[in-house]
């Protein structure tokens, strides 16, 4: 909810040429939070409004659960192929006693 309030009175601020100049300063201070933090937070909602090249949170959480989608598919083929050796060498070890 902060982060809403904060990143809508930027945008308000910054569109108005007389307050546009150090919007994102004072409306931080008048928040309580860190002018970095409200940037950060204003960058990310224009990327995702398509105002501004880059990566936008939804497409950030795919990526994000689709690479731990792949380490623990990697793990498995290990497990697997590491089953598969540990068989094979007992069938042979079966067949030369």
């Amino acid at each position: 909810e902060l982060r809403e309030r904060g990143t809508r009175l930027a945008g308000e601020a910054r569109r108005d040429p007389a307050t546009a100049r150090g919007a994102i300063g004072r409306v931080a201070t008048q928040l309580g939070v860190n002018p970095e933090a409200l940037r950060t937070w204003v960058r990310q909602a224009e990327i995702d409004e398509g105002d501004r090249p880059g990566t936008t949170s939804e497409d950030a959480a795919r990526i994000a659960e689709l690479e731990r989608e792949n380490r623990e598919l990697r793990k498995v083929n290990e497990i697997l192929r590491t089953a598969s050796a540990f068989f094979a060498a007992a069938e042979v070890d079966r067949r030369l006693r």
